[in-house]
């Protein structure tokens, strides 16, 4: 039968609301991965970390689940960039045969992933 939306919901909630809070107790983390054509890098940071708390938290209220769900697809595109950049720098770095760029690789597929769990969990 599977596990319910809710429960679901519950998850994609706390994985967005610890993020959020994250870009706000360490911004550098988020600000060093950002590209340099994307204007006003902290602000930028705080911006989506705040998007990404209130769409956490808008996901759990039968009210708000629509609009926050769609909003939280929207970041998730949004930010994919910053994810690209990520893993650029990364390979630079170390190359391909680090953990780490090996991790920012194979994490680029699963942002859709992300996306549709979202979507299914909070959309449809």
């Amino acid at each position: 039968m599977g596990i319910s939306p809710d429960i679901h919901r519950y998850i994609i909630a706390g994985l967005f609301l610890v993020t959020g809070i994250l870009h706000f107790i360490k911004p550098q983390m988020f600000v060093k991965i950002m590209p340099d054509y994307i204007p006003y890098h902290l602000a930028m940071v705080y911006i989506s970390g705040a998007a990404e708390i209130l769409g956490g938290l808008g996901i759990l209220f039968e009210k708000t689940q629509f609009w926050a769900g769609w909003g939280l697809v929207v970041l998730l595109i949004a930010v994919f960039p910053a994810n690209i950049n990520m893993t650029i720098q990364s390979i630079q770095k170390s190359g391909y045969t680090s953990l780490f760029s090996l991790v920012t690789l194979v994490r680029l597929p699963l942002q859709f992933v992300l996306i549709y769990w979202v979507y299914w969990a909070c959309l449809r």
